[in-house]
């Protein structure tokens, strides 16, 4: 069962996302908090799998109580999903940066939100190709120069090309496919990059590949 905590300041909202997953038999809403501060402490308390998280909300923003709970070592498994009402390259990247697993905005149809929900709670970033590339332009204009790619030595070059594609937004089964892998072989790479570069999760992995110059702007084409 996939245990999920609602944060946003707006009741109607919370009741509409309460009522999406209410009917998914493996999502269960196991809380709703209506401020950022509430949200962090209520996440300690319950350590949801996943945070439905407001991006603006009193008392404590979204992207601050995040940074807070992904922060917290006691907090390690819990994935942060942030939802806004704006698409844009500036809230993606601080989303990302804070430690957010996922980024979704709030007319996103519920069937995507369930995905998406599934989709992080297994692990993966919910980061599609299309907002990926935006991420890659964003960081290329606030980083003049990559720091030392000295976190990558670790890696094979094997993982290497797998980190590449994570950062590109391919799932593990995709990333099987482009590499003649079976998916379980995809997903053990990915595992050890991110124990390797002590990378929280793959979201994480494409802020890593980028800001070690990796990857480049104009590379996914």
């Amino acid at each position: 069962m996939i245990r999920v905590m609602l944060a946003d300041d707006q009741r109607l909202v919370r009741a509409g996302f309460r009522s999406i997953l209410a009917g998914e038999d493996d999502i269960e809403v196991v809380a709703e908090v209506g401020d950022g501060l509430e949200a962090v402490r209520v996440a300690s308390e319950l350590r949801p799998d996943v945070v439905l998280m407001d991006i603006r909300m009193p008392v404590l923003d979204g992207l601050e109580a995040t940074s807070r709970i992904t922060s917290d070592p006691r907090l390690d498994a819990v994935r942060v999903v942030i939802l806004t009402t704006f698409d844009l390259d500036d809230y993606v990247y601080s989303a990302i940066k804070s430690g957010a697993s996922g980024f979704l905005v709030k007319d996103t149809e519920p069937p995507e939100l369930i995905h998406g929900v599934r989709v992080v709670a297994r692990g993966d970033a919910l980061l599609a190709p299309t907002v990926t590339r935006r991420l890659i332009a964003e960081f290329a204009s606030r980083i003049a120069k990559p720091p030392p790619a000295e976190r990558l030595d670790p890696l094979t070059d094997r993982e290497r090309e797998v980190l590449e594609l994570v950062a590109a937004g391919l799932s593990n089964e995709e990333i099987a496919g482009r590499l003649v892998l079976s998916p379980a072989t995809a997903k053990t790479h990915v595992s050890r990059i991110l124990s390797k570069v002590g990378a929280r999760d793959r979201a994480q992995l494409v802020v890593l590949a980028y800001e070690t110059g990796m990857i480049r702007p104009g590379w996914l084409g």
